[in-house]
């Protein structure tokens, strides 16, 4: 029996891309704030979804940015990180977040069929696209997030303006250290700040076939 499909018709495709001609690929994993109408609201409270746990606010406009002075390839994926995260492997318990921030998403209360639907239709296409993009050559891959100042109400602020994540030095770090004096005199920047690039939670770095791998927030 052929499983049910997740999207439809009216659902957008999952992939955004616009093609660059040089060794870079941009990816941005939480572009975009669609759900798919199956699913409607997730059972989430009005707003929520615009909030930082739904996307990352400006993280395309960013690589989009980069991609005129790089001529880079872009790669986002316009579902929210709620519906599913692009940036999390299969047995991560984020994948499908049934709580994100303190915010219940009562749609997320789904099985295994369901959850691989998600996989099949949003995460893999999106993977498949960015490989797709390596295997033409590009050399170069950097994943482009936003972060908030402050956790939560609770947390304390962040001090780092711009955090770069990579397992290596990288002469991006540098580069941006010379040419941003005036951001590094006001706040350092986060080099593997706030987070860094874990092999067990995050998913597009750790699983791609470049060798020149970074992360910009």
């Amino acid at each position: 029996m052929q499983a049910t499909r997740l999207l439809s018709k009216i659902d957008p495709d999952p992939v955004f891309l616009k093609a660059g001609h040089s060794d870079w690929v941009l990816t941005v994993e939480h572009a975009g704030r669609a759900i798919p109408a199956a699913l409607g609201d997730l059972g989430l409270p009005a707003g929520e979804i615009d909030r930082h746990i739904g996307w990352d606010p400006g993280a395309l406009d960013l690589a989009l940015a980069l991609s005129d002075r790089l001529d880079a390839t872009v790669i986002a994926q316009r579902y929210s990180r709620l519906v599913i995260d692009c940036n999390r492997p299969w047995e991560s318990p984020d994948l499908v977040p049934v709580i994100s921030d303190k915010t219940l998403i009562a749609g997320n209360q789904i099985g295994q069929n369901a959850r691989k639907a998600r996989w099949d239709e949003i995460h893999s296409p999106f993977h498949v696209a960015v490989t797709e993009a390596m295997d033409r050559g590009a050399k170069q891959l950097m994943a482009i997030h936003t972060y908030d100042p402050q956790r939560d109400v609770d947390a304390a602020l962040r001090p780092w303006p711009i955090g770069l994540l990579a397992r290596v030095s990288n002469p991006l770090f540098d580069t941006l250290k010379v040419n941003l004096p005036g951001v590094a005199a006001v706040a350092p920047l986060g080099i593997n700040n706030p987070y860094e690039i874990e092999t067990g939670s995050d998913y597009t770095i750790p699983h791609s076939p470049s060798r020149s791998l970074i992360s910009l927030s």
